[in-house]
């Protein structure tokens, strides 16, 4: 198995904390919250590599960040796929990324792939063992609890099983609070189904789009995610986060 953690964006909502630092390396409560991504997804066992694909701009920041995780924490090995874009106006978008990590390193294996601002606090180690038994596209979800915050976001509707019937993303009315978070798993067999669909054109941003698109292919099953789940989307919730983790 093989992680993607999508770090390309250039956050410019937290701004100028982000002008020369980029989002996943900030810190909440003292810990860069790539780390809480990594630290979470080890359980899931069987990780062989991640792949950290960020711009131009920092890339470095990142070699620099993974030789010192490496070397205090983790036997992963790393691979820093700059996507060479310098800012917004030519960046790929965060399928174009994942396309790129696809083809440029030759990935064909099963794929985790995950924001790198998804601040969460417990173990994802369910989450691998779910895929596996699955063997087919699995979606984080998360109930926000409001319908105001589900706007931001992908709403899922699930049939009995778990599988996705509805996927509406940034809807401006949603039917509910249970919303698609940036952590999905694409077997081996579904992988040339993301080279479809860039191939195809469709919108390279924001990955919700792609789960939008597959559904109807194939089935698309859910895991809600346990504990608590922050998007660090803005200086409030990154204040709320460091409050909150500080804590515990």
């Amino acid at each position: 198995m093989k992680v993607v953690l999508l770090a390309a964006g250039y956050a410019t909502r937290l701004y100028p904390l982000t002008l020369t630092q980029p989002k996943p390396l900030l810190t909440v409560a003292g810990k860069p919250m790539i780390e809480y991504v990594l630290d979470n997804l080890a359980p899931v066992g069987g990780i062989e590599r991640v792949y950290v694909v960020t711009n131009a701009k920092f890339a470095g920041h990142f070699q620099k960040w993974a030789d010192g995780y490496r070397a205090s924490k983790s036997d992963l090995g790393f691979t820093i796929v700059n996507d060479g874009s310098t800012d917004d106006t030519n960046k790929l978008g965060a399928i174009g990324d994942l396309h790129l990590v696809i083809t440029r390193e030759k990935v064909d294996d099963d794929l985790v792939v995950v924001a790198g601002d998804n601040l969460f606090s417990e173990s994802l180690g369910a989450y691998g063992g779910f895929c596996r038994s699955k063997r087919a596209p699995v979606l984080g979800i998360y109930d926000v609890g409001s319908l105001e915050q589900a706007k931001k976001y992908g709403v899922v509707d699930l049939d009995g099983e778990g599988r996705i019937v509805r996927f509406e993303e940034k809807p401006k009315q949603p039917a509910s609070t249970l919303i698609g978070i940036a952590l999905y798993y694409y077997p081996k067999n579904v992988v040339p189904l993301i080279k479809q669909y860039i191939t195809e054109a469709n919108n390279p941003d924001q990955p919700g789009r792609l789960v939008q698109w597959l559904y109807p292919r194939t089935p698309v099953y859910t895991w809600t995610v346990p504990g608590l789940w922050y998007d660090i989307g803005s200086k409030e919730t990154l204040e709320e986060a460091n409050r909150i983790f500080a804590r515990r």
